[in-house]
């Protein structure tokens, strides 16, 4: 990896800045040389405050934090880190916003010669990088440590850059993208930070045993991005056609995905399920009921939380046992015996004082294993 440091006016910086995001086109600067949001990085996300807070520390002269560039041909570059900083900066030159400056609101366009100057003439400490792109991806790791930091899938998008990020980030990746109108309902996170992208790129990755890394890297310079989408349809269409949406505050962010692939061709009904989550829900026991959705379909009662007994509970019932366990009869402190449902749960038992028993750990397991 190589790595050199280098000073930039923001006049270099702003020069032929041109913002083409809408038409999918990116945002360049530096004379068109720079990069400065390609099309698989994120949407801009600092709002006003910080925004303002960025070319107050320009006009006061203070530093910014250091900025990377990574080179991608002869005098082109991609901005690498920094993106937030520069396009406030960038769109403040280009007279698209007014922030006060000694007490008095000012656009670029309304300043003096001198101040605007002053503005000009301050020099960025840029890192400008070359090298492997899993040297990038450690790089890109390691700096991203300040600021509006990336997730690991805006990461992800900036290594594994081309035509195939650009067509599934407008499916994943937009305010409002079709998969967001089509999964809101059953994903948590937002598009616009990559949740919807990696969600889907995870549960195909396990469906073909691959990693999100490995999967964006076999498919970096498709020309579509038709496969992940098609895959993403039928999880969705699956989940709504077995649970429908109910369910919504349940249903959020479980891991529909990795579900649909263990699961698409088991033989149930719509009916059956509906009276099964309807039961579920109501019961005070489970507490986690985002669990209910993995159990009905592979039947393992730790997805869903059941209720423990209280201290109280276990006190009670151990001053009823006499301080000894229920199976083997020996005595033990509180503290090494454990509350166990005497009729289980799965079985109809409820967490309730009268379906409790005092056990010692040895046979607490013994029983559990049978």
């Amino acid at each position: 990896m190589k790595i050199e440091l280098h000073q930039i006016s923001v006049r270099e910086l702003c020069a032929s800045y041109n913002d083409l995001s809408i038409q999918e086109e990116g945002i360049t600067g530096y004379g068109g040389r720079l990069n400065i949001r390609p099309k698989y990085q994120r949407e801009f996300v600092y709002d006003e405050k910080k925004r303002n807070a960025v070319m107050d520390t320009v006009w006061q002269g203070f530093p910014l934090n250091v900025m990377y560039w990574v080179r991608v041909g002869n005098d082109q570059y991609e901005l690498l880190d920094g993106q937030q900083r520069t396009i406030s900066i960038c769109s403040f030159i280009a007279g698209e916003y007014m922030m006060p400056f000694d007490g008095n609101l000012l656009g670029f366009n309304n300043m003096t010669i001198e101040q605007q100057n002053r503005i000009l003439d301050y020099k960025l400490q840029v890192y400008i990088c070359e090298g492997t792109d899993e040297e990038k991806l450690r790089w890109f790791q390691t700096i991203n440590i300040a600021g509006e930091k990336l997730t690991n899938q805006e990461i992800r998008n900036a290594i594994y850059s081309g035509a195939w990020v650009t067509q599934a980030k407008r499916r994943f990746s937009k305010t409002g993208c079709v998969a967001y109108k089509m999964a809101s309902d059953y994903m948590s996170g937002s598009p616009i930070r990559q949740d919807y992208f990696e969600s889907a790129l995870e549960w195909i990755g396990d469906a073909q045993g691959k990693t999100i890394e490995q999967y964006m890297a076999q498919h970096q310079h498709d020309t579509d991005a038709d496969e992940l989408w098609q895959y993403f349809q039928r999880v969705i269409q699956w989940v709504e056609m077995l649970f429908g949406r109910k369910y919504k505050k349940e249903m959020k962010g479980v891991e529909w995905g990795l579900l649909y692939n263990r699961h698409k061709d088991t033989t149930l009904t719509a009916t059956a399920i509906g009276e099964q989550l309807a039961k579920l829900m109501a019961d005070s026991d489970v507490q986690k009921k985002s669990g209910i959705f993995a159990y009905i379909l592979d039947g393992d009662v730790h997805h869903l939380g059941i209720r423990a007994f209280d201290a109280n509970t276990r006190r009670e019932v151990y001053e009823r046992q006499g301080g000894k366990c229920a199976i083997c009869g020996k005595p033990f402190d509180i503290e090494v015996m454990e509350a166990d449902h005497i009729t289980p749960w799965v079985e109809g038992g409820r967490t309730i004082s009268s379906n409790c028993q005092m056990l010692c750990r040895d046979c607490n397991r013994r029983k559990s294993s049978k």
